[in-house]
């Protein structure tokens, strides 16, 4: 708000001067053509759609070449992003062109998470350029700008209505890319089921809350072709690098028994319109969309959550710098806040610490203490029963020495008592 006044009043602070004579600076856009057909443009185009429905083959036909795209198969585990570049020249225009394939979409059983791959491929190619933005020493001039242009929806031809799949993942991609819808293969649908199919789908779109891209009517030169062209949307397509001969001239068609199917014939299908839309006259239009509007979303939203706002709580116009310091100080207020809380975890876990390690110590004395006591009480009863040993020994000891004397006197009285005996007898 506080910048758009700031604006509004520079504007209404400038005066309009006539010049007297020419000064030359009437050659600008002149400048300015010379200079973008030196450096060439840069074009890329996303394409989602089922395999086998005709995106490479559109592709080859919508620019008049064959980009040797390799066939994918329908067994995918999960859907990827195959981005292809390549160098095109029309006249003095160079224009490096990106077309992006979703390989495997659609072919899983699981379909929930098809469009995640490619919004996050989206949302990456944003994040490098918000990098190279970002960076002190940028080289935008010549960087190789990969944000999606335009994104070529493919809708397969069954007459009836959307897919849940296909409404799911334009309700995802409509923020972030330019939705142009197409259905393919539109030979396979009669002319009066597909313009009932065309507002089939636009009715569930709009009812879905899906925005598809709306060519431009504020420019004069080409309000009138686009307001009109609005009204075609989605284009019914027919892709073919086969030519045909019809009448005297060769034409891009297909051929089938029952006749052929001119790609360029607007009776046949709607890929001429495509081309002019997409090509002819809107092409910068995406670029610049891409740029001012969802790039801008992305970037907005990224720098929000990084802490960046335009204005205060006051709604006052901050600066990049104040931004910086206050979510510096903030930053630097958070830090010396964990570090405290660190801190006094530590110290709080220290202290546990010790508590525990002086609990143990404490069992570990009183076990000792037991343990010391049970030795001094088993000691203790090993000295009595040493004592009693001993005591018993000594009496042992004592009664032995009283055997060993009364065996000994025994012992001496025997002899004498014989010598008596042996007298006696010799009386006799």
């Amino acid at each position: 708000m506080a910048s758009a006044e700031i604006t509004r009043q520079m504007s209404e602070s400038v005066r309009p001067l006539s010049l007297t004579g020419h000064v030359g600076f009437d050659s600008l856009p002149d400048q300015l053509v010379n200079k973008s057909t030196s450096q060439g443009f840069g074009f890329n185009i996303l394409c989602v759609g089922e395999t086998g429905i005709g995106k490479s083959t559109l592709m080859d036909t919508l620019f008049n070449t064959s980009f040797e795209s390799s066939q994918s198969t329908h067994y995918e585990n999960q859907v990827k992003l195959k981005a292809q570049t390549f160098e095109l020249q029309e006249s003095t225009a160079r224009l490096k062109l990106t077309i992006v394939n979703s390989v495997g979409f659609g072919d899983q059983i699981n379909k929930e998470d098809s469009y995640k791959p490619i919004i996050d491929y989206i949302d990456a190619q944003f994040e490098a350029y918000l990098q190279e933005e970002l960076k002190i020493k940028r080289s935008l001039h010549n960087y190789h700008d990969t944000r999606i242009h335009a994104c070529l929806y493919f809708i397969s031809p069954t007459g009836h209505s959307l897919k849940s799949l296909d409404l799911v993942t334009m309700k995802k991609l409509d923020s972030k890319v330019n939705i142009i819808p197409v259905i393919a293969k539109a030979d396979t649908i009669a002319k009066n089921e597909l313009h009932k199919f065309k507002i089939k789908i636009m009715g569930e779109l709009v009812s879905n809350g899906v925005q598809v891209y709306q060519f431009p009517i504020d420019d004069e030169t080409v309000a009138k072709i686009n307001s009109t062209m609005n009204g075609h949307l989605p284009f019914a397509v027919i892709g073919s690098t086969e030519e045909v001969k019809v009448g005297n001239k060769m034409v891009k068609a297909r051929q089938y028994p029952w006749g052929v199917v001119q790609v360029e014939n607007e009776n046949h299908s709607d890929f001429v319109k495509l081309r002019e839309m997409l090509v002819c006259v809107n092409m910068e239009d995406l670029r610049e969309q891409t740029h001012t509007r969802h790039y801008e979303l992305y970037r907005r939203c990224k720098l929000e959550e990084m802490g960046f706002k335009d204005t205060d709580p006051n709604n006052k116009p901050v600066s990049l710098q104040e931004t910086y310091e206050a979510k510096r100080n903030e930053f630097l207020g958070e830090l010396h806040r964990k570090e405290e809380e660190m801190r006094q975890m530590f110290v709080m876990r220290v202290k546990e610490k010790e508590s525990q390690l002086k609990e143990a110590e404490k069992e570990l004395q009183d076990k000792f203490e037991q343990l010391k006591k049970m030795h001094q009480d088993e000691r203790k009863k090993l000295d009595e029963k040493k004592t009693h040993l001993d005591e018993e020994m000594s009496i042992f000891n004592k009664r032995k020495a009283a055997a060993e004397l009364l065996q000994s006197q025994a012992f001496q009285t025997t002899p004498q008592m014989n010598l008596k005996k042996d007298k006696d007898r010799k009386h006799y």
